[in-house]
């Protein structure tokens, strides 16, 4: 009897141990499931319970949820990349209660539901989202599972290369243990105040490859309420004119808290295309030019604005002086056009007598 039980535990035990779907490789020593290009249309069922390491890579699968990943609490690492994801829904990863890494980049999410990101007792550290917002609207979406998703514990989140232009505010403020922020290669123009509202303990933000053409005094507050963490800049177009002074002088001001401070350069204007932005100051910019030439162009700009105050009050007095008399005006003006009319006729009488010989000897003859 003892036998009969002892080989049917071993034989249920290899069973185990044999389960995998039929389209992934599973690897039970290394607790390790991957299903990389199986053209899958959905999370295929029968995954190990062993598996720490789940790889779902290059498939079809549009939707995630809280059915999905049933029975997989040792799952510590899931990667979901490039599988044209358009929707999570609420406690889709509820079930992952040792996740740790959450890997959605390349997808094309359409639809987050609130608490599309939460995980019981929430122990997720990483998450990556580049390349995974499909628009502005998942954004916002994205905004409100980063606040209901209980994700204390988050420590690094990648937004690169999703065409963002600007940021909702206090996005991040539900992030308290956030060492690492990635914003690299997006279209960002400008931080508003409050951007970076919770971030007290941020370690690195990565802002390179984005849209800024300047950085503003509210930005740089945004930035200096960082603290000491370390900020990447490179690769964004600085016009260099009179606006960015204040961040050239803020960028002077930080020593080595912009990594690649030494690397930031104008990308406009022409002139100055390429010139360092650490060795610019406010003459370069054409910010400060000659003040005696200055005060010249500054009076003689005064003389004309007052010339004009003149010259119009002047047209003003004549016009109402002419509207005073503008009886008066009338009759001179109907005088002089019978002036004018008979001195016409008079001419046109002695052109007539000129030019016909006729008249001319009747005129002689009558003067006799």
């Amino acid at each position: 009897m003892f036998r009969a039980v002892l080989l049917c535990t071993l034989l249920c035990a290899s069973s185990v141990r044999a389960t995998c779907p039929s389209l992934c490789e599973c690897s039970e020593a290394a607790q390790t499931v991957k299903c990389v290009s199986k053209d899958l249309r959905e999370i295929p069922s029968g995954i190990p319970g062993y598996t720490r390491n789940l790889f779902i890579l290059g498939n079809h699968i549009t939707r995630i949820g809280p059915e999905s990943f049933k029975g997989l609490e040792n799952v510590t690492n899931l990667s979901l990349s490039n599988n044209r994801i358009a929707e999570v829904e609420s406690q889709a990863f509820g079930g992952l209660r040792s996740l740790r890494s959450l890997d959605l980049s390349g997808n094309q999410l359409t639809l987050i539901h609130p608490e599309a990101l939460a995980v019981p007792s929430g122990p997720l550290r990483d998450l990556n989202l580049s390349r995974a917002l499909y628009n502005h609207s998942a954004l916002v979406d994205l905004a409100t599972a980063l606040r209901w998703g209980m994700l204390g514990s988050l420590q690094q989140l990648d937004l690169s290369a999703n065409r963002l232009v600007l940021l909702p505010p206090a996005m991040f403020a539900h992030l308290p243990a956030l060492r690492r922020l990635l914003l690299a290669n997006n279209s960002l123009v400008a931080l508003h105040n409050g951007t970076f509202l919770g971030l007290e303990l941020l370690d690195e933000l990565d802002l390179t490859q984005n849209a800024f053409r300047t950085l503003r005094r509210g930005a740089l507050r945004e930035l200096d309420g960082l603290g000491g963490a370390r900020l990447l800049l490179g690769g964004n177009p600085f016009t260099c004119t009179c606006g960015l002074e204040d961040f050239i002088a803020w960028l002077n001001g930080t020593g080595g808290r912009v990594a690649d401070g030494d690397q930031l350069a104008c990308a406009f204007p022409l002139d100055l295309h390429n010139t360092s932005l650490r060795g610019l100051g406010g003459r370069a910019l054409g910010c400060h030019g000659d003040t005696a030439g200055e005060g010249a162009d500054l009076a003689l700009q005064t003389s004309y604005v007052f010339l004009g105050v003149v010259l119009g009050f002047v047209g003003v007095v004549f016009l109402f002086v002419l509207y005073l008399n503008r009886k008066g005006i009338k009759r001179w003006v109907t005088d002089v056009r019978e002036a004018c009319r008979d001195i016409l006729e008079g001419y046109h009488y002695r052109y007539e007598m000129d030019s016909d010989p006729r008249l001319g000897q009747l005129s002689t003859s009558a003067d006799l």
